[in-house]
């Protein structure tokens, strides 16, 4: 299948793809609104909830901001290289799950995207006011699989 013609098919079949899907795929995180999606021997991730999409979106946006100094960027980028956003989503979602939970040793899996951003929106009220230091942290200690 040529390259273009998957990524039309992949945007006509899968209209809502998960945000945070390349820590899905890597399997650093789950997320009960996520659904494994197959096209053409490919695999994708797609968000079952409008609303929990919107949610991660801004999220990983604030993610982006607060890591550009972590990740040694000049500037925000838009689209990141794959190994820094997996730096982003990953390293972002584990450093959010300690300063929750507050663990001695660092977890290697997030349980539930979902679940970990209710309750940080639910202790902290609002995507801005996260522990995003703590948060940094996990993203700079992240580190991707080896060649």
């Amino acid at each position: 299948m040529d390259e273009k013609e998957f990524k039309k098919t992949f945007r006509d079949f899968n209209g809502a793809p998960c945000i945070f899907a390349k820590a899905i795929l890597r399997r650093c995180a789950h997320c009960s609104r996520s659904q494994r999606v197959f096209i053409a021997e490919r695999e994708a991730v797609a968000c079952k909830s409008p609303g929990a999409r919107q949610r991660c979106a801004e999220v990983l946006a604030v993610l982006h901001e607060k890591a550009i100094f972590a990740l040694h960027l000049p500037q925000p980028e838009m689209v990141l290289p794959h190994g820094k956003e997996l730096k982003v989503q990953c390293g972002g979602m584990l450093g959010l799950q300690q300063a929750l939970l507050q663990q001695g040793d660092a977890a290697e899996v997030v349980d539930d995207i979902h679940d970990l951003l209710e309750e940080a929106i639910r202790d902290y009220s609002d995507v801005e006011s996260l522990p995003y230091g703590e948060v940094v942290k996990g993203i700079t200690r992240f580190k991707p699989r080896g060649k």
